[in-house]
């Protein structure tokens, strides 16, 4: 088979795939669950991720309008955490910032308004909507298309980097996602994310069916960073998904002066 017939193939694939995880949502199915039996993988595939988050784009802005108390303190629970990190001259970056919608609450709240606020998504769609609810809340940051694995910044680019539940379809996959946090990292990798060790065993089930991460703490931990506070957070939006807190701070010291932010192909 010539090259030209690979990519038809491939394309063919791949439209087939998109229309299956499409009808697969349409029924109320989780459509990234529904990929992985489908392509007889043991992970999460960062293809069907992309396709289940362009599939759900704008369902969380509807779920901030109906829950506007619960997202708030979502939103200031996160600030507790960032303030302290957080200087009028810093940059922060929210990988996987979806809609916008905890970037847009979390800038509300900060003491500080920092310097550079960026975030990014695999899907073009998500951040598509996550621009419009930007101006909606007067909140101003640059959102752009990127895979967590491969971010278009140069090593140490950014003071504070931070998550919310966005590496959590990565299971199998932790070390990879980590590393490249911390190397795109200046001060210090905030993970909002689900922690399993500390998970009920009804939560852990459903983590596991899911193909959640675990073992953040002690891969960060091999890697060789201080992991400096780790706890579950009081506030979850789901109890079976519970939130929690793993905090790395790298030891670099501060730089005088502006700091802009320096892109790279990815």
């Amino acid at each position: 088979m010539n090259h030209k017939s690979d990519l038809q193939s491939d394309a063919a694939e791949l439209r087939k795939l998109v229309l299956d995880m499409r009808a697969a949502y349409a029924r109320g199915e989780n459509a990234i669950e529904y990929a992985r039996r489908k392509t007889n993988l043991r992970i999460n595939s960062s293809v069907s991720t992309l396709i289940a988050y362009d599939l759900q784009a704008g369902s969380y802005i509807a779920d901030a309008r109906a829950n506007p108390k619960s997202r708030a303190v979502w939103c200031s629970q996160l600030t507790e955490i960032l303030d302290p990190l957080v200087t009028p001259q810093s940059s922060i970056l929210e990988v996987g910032c979806g809609k916008a919608t905890t970037l847009a609450g979390v800038l509300s709240t900060l003491r500080h308004m920092p310097q550079y606020v960026l975030g990014f998504d695999i899907s073009w769609s998500r951040c598509a909507v996550g621009l419009n609810w930007l101006v909606e809340k007067q909140a101003q940051a640059r959102l752009f298309v990127a895979d967590l694995f491969d971010i278009p910044l140069e090593d140490a680019s950014i003071d504070v980097v931070y998550t919310s539940h966005s590496i959590e379809p990565n299971g199998g996959r932790e070390d990879a996602a980590i590393r490249e946090l911390l190397r795109v990292a200046r001060q210090a990798v905030v993970l909002i994310e689900p922690i399993y060790e500390l998970a009920s065993p009804e939560a852990q089930s459903r983590m596991r069916q899911h193909c959640y991460v675990r073992g953040l703490k002690n891969i960060a931990e091999g890697i060789g960073v201080k992991v400096s506070d780790y706890r579950l957070l009081e506030f979850t939006m789901n109890h079976l998904n519970p939130s929690g807190l793993i905090l790395i701070e790298k030891d670099m010291p501060m730089q005088d002066g502006e700091k802009a932010i320096t892109w790279r192909c990815p």
